[in-house]
């Protein structure tokens, strides 16, 4: 077996001892990495290559005596490597050197074990067959002299065997191969780096960070953030920055006026006195809408529950909805859509509030104040396109038409004159207003647009074998003017403790095959800015390279229940994950593992990158069984709220530790753990039930299924033993492994959907979204354009997902097998 990636020549001329030398020619692949992708620097390829060369003098070449020896000692030292024992040449994944990045290595002489071979170096000379014309030498003058002179030889040839040998193990160490591990990775090594991480040192970060919220630039945390990934070894960590609009409240609150007493209230339902401002401190002024429309409306109040289609269609029947004001509950739908739909029915205010119906008996949210963000994702004033110098800029202060304001429950009990929204039975009694009651408010919304800098810290930690394939791991940071949620610095501080066990790993020398990428995005709370800007700039290179997202955010909602979300790609990994984390508790409740939409910066790589994506959050199982979409609110949560519902933060350190797993077996198996069968399984699943006008998808359903079900039992399963994996298959079979789901991309998709079609509404939804949507809409026509619109849509993604798989079948068959 040949040692893969390098040839190494040495050879010595004894009648120039001066000219003895030593070369290392490596023939090791160009990889073109975009390292400063992961900086924002100026977009700049480097070749990776190594061109060693050690000193070629010793102390006995130098000897008079050698003088009258003329010997020419030359062999090709990946032959002789292979000869002496040293055909195995990988380490273990342990202990591989850090690559490139330190320009002293110190060798570890004890690990090195010479092997005998049954040829001898100067026996395979001996067998050249123009072994004698190489040198000459006159009759030896006598034994003692033929005696000196051998052993002169056998101390040069000792010499240069270890000098061999030095060289030999540190080109080894400090070369990466340019072939995939071929071995099964040991799972002790995970286990290795996991144990390391404690719920204390987690508590002790999430503290340190909860000081730093208070400043008005958010450059404090970020800088916090970088010094404290560059102090744990991370690598070139930047900060990448971007200049975008940003809608933030006005030094003034908003207000909501009762026509009838001329009563003013703040959002929160206090009144609006200078004395209740003060008491409220300024969790007023985050009671708002981002991006809404501003101005004052004077008009009537028309209740229109959730905003559902059906509801619209009801109260249209009997009202004027006309430049009137909606009072909606947040909820069962994205609010994108269900605004949409108002604009489009004509309604100029909406009244957004909570029903505390709808949440768990231990909260109580009737004063609570809340922002929510009406900016589908990146800087409103470059849509599509990134916010750097140069770039367009649109003029858009409001992403609606619609004023709309957030309220708390306890002013619109106000508004509908209801004391209680609990009877004494403690049964809940939903907010409503009565249809025979008009209720007249002027609504004044006042925010305001300015340029501000979105900051995001970037570090990484190069892969050794597959350098140009990224797992990205995110979390945010807390941006200046935005709501004060603690949140984020779970999240953080989460990131921030596997980080620090990682890199105890990566100091000792051992690297993932993957490179993965940690980044801390800036601008979240205003519609993901931080990773929309970041996606779109390098969206050529990610949408190549990047192989899985692992979101870190809002990792506790509650303390109940374990609530992950994955890619259908990728929940059989995460079921194994979970599966070996329940047999180390002592209670292991069966946890639902699902694909729904969730909030925050995985969106972009979700929707336009159609990365597979997994994320772990607790929530309170109460919760879980109110509407969704009821987390598009952010809270002005207390800085001890977290410490409330872990006081222990060993939640905290499961969550890390089971996302800490998952990050590290996508970035070292050889073999990317995906499945298959399972988009296809998820596909079938999603056209169950009685619908309509789904014969054809059905049909072409099973055509997937079939191409995958022989993708995962041709390819799949023999790639995974090791015993019959073919290391020239295994990057080609990556490549489509992470590729699987942007076949299921749809061009467009109502607003505050998915477009990625595998992801449902909630949990409750097991179909194909848009069609969901689409049925709504067109009951009485089934033969609406709207609906064969989206048929089309979701037939056209299963098809290009069968011939994918199909092509890939064809590629490995008629290419690696050597067929035409």
């Amino acid at each position: 077996m040949k040692s893969p990636g390098f040839r190494l020549s040495v050879s010595c001329n004894l009648k120039k001892p001066s000219s003895c030398t030593r070369n290392i020619q490596l023939k090791y692949r160009n990889h073109w990495l975009h390292k400063d992708m992961f900086t924002g620097k100026k977009m700049a390829y480097q070749k990776v290559n190594a061109d060693q060369r050690a000193p070629g003098h010793s102390q006995y070449l130098d000897n008079d005596d050698l003088q009258a020896t003329a010997l020419d000692l030359e062999w090709d030292m990946e032959k002789e490597l292979e000869e002496s024992g040293f055909d195995q040449f990988q380490l273990d994944s342990a202990e591989n050197q850090n690559l490139g990045h330190s320009e002293t290595i110190d060798l570890d002489l004890d690990s090195i074990q010479p092997a005998t071979s049954p040829k001898g170096r100067f026996q395979r000379l001996q067998e050249e067959s123009d072994y004698i014309t190489h040198y000459t030498r006159s009759a030896p003058k006598s034994n003692r002299c033929n005696f000196c002179h051998l052993l002169k030889i056998l101390c040069i040839a000792t010499i240069l065997f270890i000098f061999g040998i030095f060289i030999g193990y540190y080109v080894h160490t400090n070369c990466p191969s340019d072939t995939p591990s071929s071995g099964t990775v040991d799972p002790q090594l995970y286990q290795e780096i996991l144990k390391t991480i404690q719920a204390e040192d987690i508590k002790k970060s999430f503290r340190n960070l909860v000081q730093l919220y208070k400043s008005e630039d958010d450059m404090e945390i970020s800088k916090k953030i970088k010094t404290q990934w560059t102090s744990l070894g991370l690598e070139d960590v930047q900060f990448v920055n971007y200049s975008v609009l940003l809608n933030l409240p006005d030094p003034s609150p908003s207000t909501v006026t009762l026509s009838s007493s001329g009563q003013c209230f703040h959002p929160n339902g206090q009144p609006c006195s200078e004395e209740a401002r003060k008491d409220s401190s300024q969790d007023l002024l985050y009671s708002y809408a981002a991006y809404s429309a501003k101005g004052i409306l004077k008009a009537e109040v028309i209740d229109v529950s959730y905003g559902m289609a059906d509801d619209l269609k009801r109260i249209r029947k009997i009202k004027n909805v006309t430049n009137q004001i909606a009072l909606l509950k947040l909820g069962k739908l994205p609010l994108l859509y269900k605004l949409s739909l108002l604009e489009k029915a004509g309604f100029g205010g909406v009244l957004l509030y909570i029903d505390p119906c709808d949440l768990p008996k231990t909260v109580n949210p009737s004063h609570d104040t809340f922002m929510v963000s009406l900016n589908p994702g990146g800087d409103p004033s470059t849509p599509g396109y990134p916010s750097v110098d140069g770039s367009f800029r649109q003029s858009r202060s409001n992403l609606t038409s619609l004023l709309v304001q957030p309220i708390s429950a306890s002013l619109v009990a106000k508004l509908i004159s209801s004391p209680k929204a609990r009877t004494k039975n403690d049964a809940c009694s939903p907010l409503e207003l009565p249809n025979n009651e008009v209720r007249v408010v002027s609504m004044q919304v006042q925010t305001v647009t300015k340029l501000k800098t979105v900051t995001n810290v970037v570090g990484y930690v190069m892969g050794l074998t597959s350098p140009d394939r990224y797992i990205i791991v995110g979390s945010h940071h807390h941006t200046a003017h935005s709501y004060n949620g603690q949140e984020w610095a779970s999240s953080t501080a989460i990131i921030t403790a596997f980080i620090r066990a990682l890199m105890s790993k990566v100091k000792r020398g051992w690297r993932p095959d993957r490179t993965i990428v940690f980044c801390s995005w800036g601008g979240t709370a205003f519609g993901n800015i931080g990773s929309y800007e970041w996606g779109e700039d390098f969206k050529k290179v990610l949408q190549k390279n990047v192989v899985a997202y692992i979101s870190i955010h809002s990792p506790l909602r509650g303390n109940s229940s374990l609530h992950p979300v994955a890619s259908p790609s990728l929940q059989q990994l995460v079921v194994e994950k979970n599966n070996f984390n329940c047999t180390r508790r002592a209670q292991c409740p069966e946890t639902n593992i699902s694909s729904i939409q969730i909030q925050g910066d995985a969106d972009y790589f979700i929707n336009h990158l159609g990365v597979p994506i997994v994320q772990f959050a607790y929530e309170d199982i109460k919760a879980l069984e109110g509407p969704s979409f009821l987390s598009e609110a952010l809270f002005s949560t207390r800085a001890t709220k977290i410490e409330e519902m872990d006081p222990s933060f060993n939640l905290h350190e499961t969550i890390t530790k089971l996302s800490g797993e998952v990050i590290l077996q996508i970035a070292n198996e050889p073999v990317l753990p995906f499945n298959a069968i399972d988009i296809a399984l998820e596909v079938q699943n999603n056209l169950k039930g009685d619908q309509p006008n789904t014969h054809q998808l059905l049909a072409m359903a099973s055509r997937l299924r079939e191409s995958a079900e022989l993708f995962q039992s041709d390819e799949m399963r023999p790639a995974n033993d090791p015993k019959e994996r073919a290391s020239n298959r295994i990057r080609m079979l990556n490549d489509i492994l992470q590729d699987m789901e942007k076949s299921f991309l749809v061009k467009q998709a109502p607003p505050g959907f998915y477009r990625n079609i595998l992801y449902h509404l909630d949990e409750k939804t097991s179909r194909f979204s848009i069609l969901v949507e689409a049925w709504e809409h067109c009951k009485p026509l089934a033969s609406n354009e709207t609906l064969q619109e989206a048929l089309s849509e979701v037939l056209n993604s299963i098809n290009s997902a069968q011939v994918y798989f199909k092509a890939g079948l064809d590629v490995f068959r008629s290419v690696l097998d050597g067929k035409n």
